[in-house]
């Protein structure tokens, strides 16, 4: 069991952002690996919130890494090789069946057909 705990707080602009916690000695260093599909990814940063008393961590999201289906990140503490935390984007054909995306489409719609009733009833009376 790792001392190490990661926490995502969010998915903003492109950059995966998130807090690390360390439990034990001061002098803590956090060392972090992210890989995508094995390789790794780079301009991954870790900076000290020495008043909140964690650490902040970011991993961009490379833009050639964003195509279509499941692109799934691991992040690893290179101490111990556990993965303390993981991300996936879905994108393209894989949503086209998707609820959520179905959903979307339908608001989208919906939105269209009020817009139109409403010019409708303004034109007729």
């Amino acid at each position: 069991m790792s001392d190490v705990t990661l926490t995502k707080t969010r998915l903003f602009e492109g950059v995966w952002e998130g807090v690390l916690t360390h439990k034990g000695d001061g002098g803590f260093q956090p060392v972090l690996r992210v890989t995508h599909l094995d390789q790794p990814v780079d301009g991954v940063t870790t900076h000290e919130d020495q008043a909140a008393g964690h650490w902040v961590v970011r991993v961009p999201v490379p833009a050639n890494l964003i195509s279509d289906g499941l692109q799934t990140f691991v992040i690893r503490d290179s101490a111990s090789d556990d993965v303390l935390a993981s991300f996936a984007l879905l994108a393209g054909d894989a949503l086209a069946e998707d609820i959520r995306a179905e959903m979307s489409l339908l608001r989208a719609e919906l939105d269209m057909l009020k817009q139109a009733f409403r010019r409708h009833c303004v034109e007729t009376t």
